[in-house]
C-alpha cells in the first residue's frame, strides 16, 4: 500500500479502520477483492436488494491494488470500438461505448453526491502521437465511427495539441472531451466509505487462500472464512491464480512517478487543464498533472509475470524509475526543476483483444468473475460493477447479456512459451520504437515479432 497516491489520501483523510475476518461467517454474495471493480458490485447489489448480506475480502486494504495504484485516466471505449466491433457487432458495441462514456460523468456525479473529493476534473483525453509512424493511427477508427454518425474525438493542429499539453514534443493529437482524470485512491476510499454506509461487511487484511467450489462456496482465509450463496471474483491480476482465467490474460508491470508540486513553472507552460494524455505507444506513455502542480508519469514497461504469479516484484518502490523519467524529461526538458518525489508500480492483466471479459468460473453456476481491463479500469469498472451484480443476483438483462459476458476468449500460449514469447515481443516493441523516435526505420524482423503483441490501451492498427 505504499505509493503517493495512497500516502497522500491518507494524509488528508486519514487511515480507515480495518475489521479483519478472524471466524466463520455467512453471506448472500461474497465479493472477493476490494478495488473498484468488487465494490461497484457491492455497491450495485446493495443498491437493487438491500436486504441481502453482502461481504467484501480484501487481502490488504481497500484500493491497496491496481485501484490505489493507477493514473487516474478516467476514458470512455471510443477508442477500443475497432475491438469491440469486432467482438459483439454494430449495436453491442455502440451501446458499450456509449454506456462507458456516461460512466465518466457517472463517477462525477457520484462524487459530487456524496461528498467524495477525488479531484474529479472533466478536462477530457489527448491521444497524442510523438513519432512521425504513430501520426494518424487513429485515423481508420474516427471513419469507421463516422459510418454510425459517431464523432467523440476531434482531430486537433499541432499547435492545439501542444498548447494542451504544455510541450511541443507531442507532434499529432486527437482529443476526446468526454474524459476525466480523479485521484484513484481517494475515489476507492470513497466507495468504501459508501459501500459501508450501505451495510456492505468489509473484512480487510484478509487473503484469500483457498476458494472451495461447493454448490454454496466457501472463501477461506488465513484466520477465517464466509460461506455463501454467489461468490464474485474482482480480484484483478491476482484472479490469474485460477487455472481457468491464466492462459486468458498476461499480467505485465506497470511503472509511475510523481514530482515534486510546482505549479508556477506548470503555469508558465500552460500545463493546468486536468487533461489526461498518453501517447500511441504499445508500452505507452501516460501522464498528467495534479491540482497541486505535480505531474504524475507512468510507462508501461513489460515485466511480465510467470504463468500469472502476481510476486513482490509488483510491489513498493519501481526499480524501472529511472527508465519512467527518462520518458519524462524527454516530452517536458523545460521542467529540469521538478524532482522526483516518489515511484511505485503495479501489476496489469492484459487479456489478448484488451477488453475485460466476465463469465461463470470453471461454469460454476455461484462463482463469477470480471478480469482483463488491460490498464483502462476507473471507467470501465463502473459497467463492471453492473455486469457482476447482474451474475450474482442470476439477473437477465442488458449486463448480463453484455457483448462482454463471453466463454470465448483468446488465450495466451502455455508457459514457457508465453513467458518467453513475451520477451521476445517486448523486445522487439522497444527497439521498432526506439528506432522510430529517431526517425529510422525497424527491420521486417523486428516489424513482425512487435505485430504479435495483444491490443493495448490504445488501439492497434491491426484492428
Amino acid at each position: 500500500m505504499d505509493n503517493f497516491w495512497v500516502k497522500q489520501a491518507f494524509d488528508r483523510g486519514g487511515k480507515p479502520q480495518v475489521r479483519s475476518l478472524s471466524t466463520h461467517a455467512t453471506a448472500d454474495v461474497t465479493i472477493v477483492g476490494g478495488g473498484y471493480l468488487g465494490l461497484w458490485t457491492a455497491i450495485r447489489i446493495k443498491e437493487r436488494s438491500p436486504s441481502l448480506k453482502v461481504a467484501v475480502v480484501e487481502r490488504d486494504l481497500c484500493g491497496a491494488g491496481a485501484s490505489g495504484r493507477n493514473g487516474g485516466f478516467v476514458t470512455s471505449y471510443w477508442a477500443k470500438y475497432l475491438s469491440l466491433h469486432k467482438l459483439c457487432g454494430t449495436d453491442e458495441a455502440n451501446r458499450i461505448a456509449k454506456s462507458s462514456a456516461e460512466a465518466v460523468l457517472e463517477i462525477g456525479a457520484f462524487c459530487r453526491e456524496h461528498g467524495i473529493d477525488a479531484e474529479f476534473r472533466a478536462d477530457g483525453w489527448l491521444w497524442t502521437a510523438t513519432s512521425v509512424p504513430q501520426i494518424g493511427c487513429w485515423n481508420i477508427l474516427i471513419s469507421e465511427l463516422a459510418k454510425y454518425n459517431v464523432r467523440p474525438f476531434e482531430v486537433l493542429d499541432t499547435a492545439q495539441v501542444a498548447r494542451l499539453g504544455g510541450t511541443d514534443r507531442n507532434l499529432a493529437g486527437v482529443f476526446e472531451p468526454d474524459a476525466a482524470t480523479v485521484q484513484p485512491a481517494i475515489l476507492a476510499l470513497g466507495l468504501r466509505s459508501h459501500a459501508q454506509k450501505l451495510g456492505v461487511t468489509i473484512y480487510e487484511h484478509s487473503p484469500m487462500i483457498r476458494l472451495e467450489r461447493t454448490r454454496t462456496p466457501k472463501v477461506i482465509t488465513g484466520k477465517g472464512s464466509v460461506t455463501s450463496k454467489k461468490v464474485v471474483l474482482a480480484m484483478n491480476a491476482w484472479a490469474a491464480q485460477f487455472r481457468y482465467l491464466r492462459r486468458k490474460v498476461a499480467i505485465v508491470s506497470s511503472d509511475m512517478i510523481a514530482t515534486t508540486a510546482r505549479p508556477d513553472e506548470l503555469n508558465e507552460i500552460g500545463f493546468v487543464k486536468g487533461v489526461a494524455i498518453c501517447d500511441s505507444r504499445m508500452f505507452l506513455n501516460y501522464y498528467r498533472n495534479t491540482p497541486d502542480g505535480r505531474i504524475v508519469f507512468g510507462k508501461s514497461l513489460g515485466h511480465f509475470a510467470f504463468a500469472g504469479q502476481v510476486v513482490d516484484h509488483y510491489e513498493g518502490p519501481s526499480l524501472r524509475a529511472g527508465e519512467v523519467e527518462e520518458g519524462f524529461r524527454k516530452l517536458y526538458p523545460m521542467l529540469n526543476g521538478m524532482d522526483i518525489e516518489s515511484s511505485w508500480t503495479g501489476p496489469i492483466d492484459r487479456s489478448v483483444d484488451g477488453l475485460p471479459f466476465f463469465g461463470r468460473l470453471d461454469n460454476h453456476p455461484n462463482i463469477s468473475f470480471g478480469i482483463g481491463f488491460s490498464g483502462q479500469g476507473v471507467g470501465p469498472t463502473v459497467l463492471g460493477g453492473k455486469i457482476l451484480a447482474s451474475l450474482a443476483l442470476d439477473e437477465v438483462n442488458e449486463w448480463s447479456n453484455c457483448g462482454l459476458v463471453r466463454d470465448e476468449v483468446d488465450k495466451f500460449p502455455v508457459e514457457p512459451f508465453r513467458y518467453v514469447g513475451s520477451i521476445l515481443v517486448r523486445e522487439a516493441l522497444r527497439r521498432k520504437e526506439g528506432l522510430e523516435d529517431r526517425a529510422r526505420h525497424p527491420d521486417p524482423l523486428t516489424i513482425a515479432i512487435a505485430n504479435l503483441a495483444p491490443v493495448g490501451y490504445v488501439p492497434s492498427r491491426r484492428n
